[in-house]
């Protein structure tokens, strides 16, 4: 038989009976010698081929290529905007009546050669360190920007110094993809065909410095009065950390700021001795160098500055339009200020407190004043008091944020203990009727026992068991101190930011003397906080501006959407106390407004600064008189002012407080508070959360006493704290305050304290 396979049919195209496919199967009909490639199968047949994922790559290259040539030849560098003719930036009253005209371009060009080279290594320093090797766009400066941006690390900038030169001489300042787009082909045109040392010389002349100074030779000017050539490395190395936050940086407007404009002049020093543009040695002597005082535009003189700097402040602090774009002009602004009210604040410091002062008096010439008011239903600024002047006193003396607030802030704490529903340690609930220690340097008692710290009362005076509201009446420290440790100074903390007090206010810490107000909120922000207690606890963030529009089209303003900061009943019931401050306490001048009326005295340490802060239904308004050294800047104390032995908070704060109320509120009927002290109709939605105590804890009970004036609210819900008389309230112990100046029921002091901590028995401590 033969070895030979066997065919079928005996056809010679027939298939091989030894193949393991069938008839017709294409791989069966393969030249032999050529292996086949399997077929994919299963998930693989989804995977695209290399070849594909090559030619798809060719494709985006071929078209990123193509655009970029596309855009290259489209898109031409235009002509330079004239920024001499910017327009000016119109600022308005309420009303619609002019208040200021601003913006007139300050800028002188200077060629490249009049500015010291130190000066311009620090500006690269600053801003783009390898400006002369690099291209005009830095990709991984953008990559690296977009990542912090989009990973929480703060917005930021990936642009070189020609992209920003490309945007200030020849774009807007919007943030739109076209701009962007234009800005990306105009630098890399701009970057062939001008020399570097043009295109610096550019930037530096176009570039703004605050103080309404563009260029570096106008800066030059506004901080130091010298011209750019003469400026020295320290100077030019300032002028350059101006560039990154202009008014922010400007540390005599803005002498909080401080240690973050020297961080950044720091930056930039460090910055020329890595280039080697600077020696460590001649780095390691540098010292900083102050700038000059602010030259203000005499149309800035009176109230207007003042108001045209926190107006400006404000547009730019809230993202609806950036320094550089403002500065260049042409917006129209209509700002919440009400012109009679702010005629009537001006009025009322100068009647009350500037007609007190004498040249022959050298602290006379330390006093300053801020005020704010505030309508609690709206939000919105109503009048703003900076100093007497602009042009002569140039800090802000309402939005600034160095001056402690004293006891201005006890109520805020008295509001945490009634929203929290806190209990004393012997586990009594916290009612404006609860009797506390009243002992001069009584220490503060916590979970744990005695914490160290003992705060002292204004004079050294014991008051022995008294309720809170008598405590309020006559500020008295270590009851106020006792009861931030009760309810939880983190609680308290808490309980401020959410009354209209900004989280990052300088010494808000979460330790019991944060009752004695170290804090150093400003006026406009103590303002904002107190329209809270005045709008039942609905919390609406200021407002300045109105409106504000460009060539016909409106600008976007923030929302200010309202919260409930704390219930109606702990709103209320804190004011029926203050109303006792008003009508027997610290504050009794309040009553000369002619209106309802409660609030809080209040004074800093070493009598640096007194407060009264207020309110009426329909009105709040900060007061604050300040002590500062025009010559040194520095905090004085304000011993001797006028004449007195002590400036407090229930002297020139109230009696400012009250003339300029009952002006502001001329022709209207006094409105009664409508308070809801025990209960209220937002109780269902915020709850307060139920009263803890600690069994270790043992010390004296505590009672419970109201007034006769405040009868039971038979509407009251049971999960708020309840004011309940007791069966006898003719034992409620009672006090006089102790004889001495008219006006001085205030200590002269905050605590200094730390969280928890002990303090200098030796200082004296804030009050009323």
């Amino acid at each position: 038989m033969s070895d030979e396979p066997q065919l079928i049919d005996g056809g010679m195209g027939g298939p091989d009976v030894t193949s393991p496919h069938g008839v017709g199967d294409p791989r069966s009909a393969r030249p032999k010698g050529r292996k086949g490639r399997p077929k994919r199968t299963g998930w693989r047949r989804a995977l695209p081929t290399w070849r594909m994922v090559v030619s798809g790559l060719l494709v985006i290259v071929f078209l990123v290529a193509g655009g970029l040539v596309t855009g290259y030849l489209l898109v031409d560098i235009p002509a330079a905007k004239d920024i001499a003719i910017a327009q000016s930036n119109v600022f308005l009253y309420s009303d619609g009546t002019p208040l200021a005209r601003e913006g007139k371009i300050n800028r002188e060009n200077v060629p490249l050669s009049q500015v010291p080279k130190a000066t311009q290594h620090a500006v690269l320093a600053a801003e783009d360190r390898d400006f002369y090797a690099e291209s005009a766009i830095n990709p991984e400066a953008m990559l690296r920007a977009a990542w912090n941006t989009a990973t929480g690390k703060g917005k930021q900038s990936g642009s070189t110094i020609t992209q920003q030169y490309v945007k200030n001489y020849y774009l807007d300042q919007e943030q739109t993809v076209s701009r962007k787009v234009k800005e990306f082909f105009i630098s890399i045109k701009l970057d062939r065909e001008v020399s570097k040392d043009d295109i610096l010389e550019g930037y530096l002349n176009t570039s703004y410095f605050g103080r309404n100074a563009y260029g570096i030779q106008a800066a030059a000017q506004a901080y130091y009065g010298k011209d750019a050539k003469d400026l020295d490395l320290g100077q030019g190395a300032y002028l350059a950390t101006l560039l990154n936050a202009p008014n922010a940086y400007d540390v005599v407007t803005h002498p909080q700021n401080k240690d973050r404009a020297l961080a950044r002049w720091n930056y930039v020093l460090d910055g020329m001795v890595k280039k080697d543009w600077l020696t460590k040695a001649a780095r390691d002597r540098m010292t900083f160098p102050a700038p000059g005082k602010v030259t203000a535009q005499s149309g800035m003189s009176g109230q207007r500055g003042y108001l045209v700097e926190a107006v400006e402040a404000y547009l730019t602090e809230n993202g609806v339009i950036d320094e550089q774009t403002l500065a260049r002009g042409g917006y129209r602004i209509t700002t919440t200020i009400d012109r009679k009210k702010q005629n009537a604040f001006v009025k009322a410091v100068r009647e009350k407190l500037m007609s007190k002062l004498s040249d022959s008096r050298k602290v006379d010439s330390y006093v300053r004043a801020g005020g704010a008011s505030i309508d609690p239903k709206t939000g919105q600024v109503v009048a703003l008091y900076g100093g007497i002047d602009y042009t002569k006193q140039f800090v802000n003396n309402a939005t600034r944020t160095d001056y402690q607030v004293g006891s201005t802030f006890k109520p805020l704490v008295l509001a945490s203990a009634l929203q929290n529903g806190s209990t004393t340690q012997a586990g009594e609930q916290i009612t404006p009727y609860t009797i506390y220690d009243g002992t001069n340097k009584r220490e503060v008692v916590g979970p744990d026992g005695p914490t160290g710290y003992s705060p002292a009362n204004e004079d050294d005076v014991d008051y022995g068991d008294i309720d809170v509201t008598t405590a309020t009446d006559n500020s008295v420290n270590s009851v106020y101190a006792q009861m931030a440790q009760d309810v939880g100074p983190a609680k308290v903390k808490q309980t401020a930011i959410a009354l209209g007090v900004p989280k990052d206010t300088p010494d808000l810490t979460a330790s019991p003397s944060i009752a004695l107000g170290p804090a150093t909120a400003s006026v406009l922000d103590m303002t904002e906080a107190y329209a809270t207690l005045a709008n039942h606890g609905v919390h609406t963030p200021y407002s300045l501006v109105s409106k504000i529009t460009k060539d016909g089209q409106q600008l976007e303003l923030p929302s200010h959407k309202t919260d409930k900061a704390i219930t109606r009943a702990a709103a209320d019931s804190t004011t029926t106390v203050l109303q006792s401050v008003v009508d027997g306490g610290t504050a009794t001048a309040a009553q000369a407004a002619g209106h309802p009326a409660a609030g809080k005295t209040g004074t800093a340490e070493d009598d640096k600064a007194a407060w009264f802060a207020g309110y009426t239904p329909d009105l709040a308004t900060v007061v604050a008189v300040m002590g500062q050294d025009s010559a040194t800047g520095t905090q004085k104390s304000l011993y001797g002012a006028t004449g007195l032995a002590r400036i407090n908070g229930g002297g020139y704060p109230t009696e400012i407080w009250s003339a300029y109320t009952a002006a502001a509120l001329h022709g209207r009927t006094p409105a009664e508070f409508d308070l809801r002290p025990e209960g209220g109709t937002d109780a269902d939605t915020l709850p307060l959360p139920p009263a803890t105590t600690d069994p270790a804890v043992t010390t004296p009970p505590v009672t419970s006493a109201p007034p006769s004036t405040l009868p039971a609210d038979p509407t009251a819900d049971p999960s708020l704290p309840t004011l309940t008389p007791p069966a006898n309230p003719t034992t409620q112990p009672t006090y006089t305050p102790p004889t001495g100046l008219p006006g001085t029921a205030d200590p002269p002091t905050a605590d200094p304290g730390g969280p928890g901590g002990p303090v200098d028995p030796g200082l004296p401590e804030a009050g009323g």
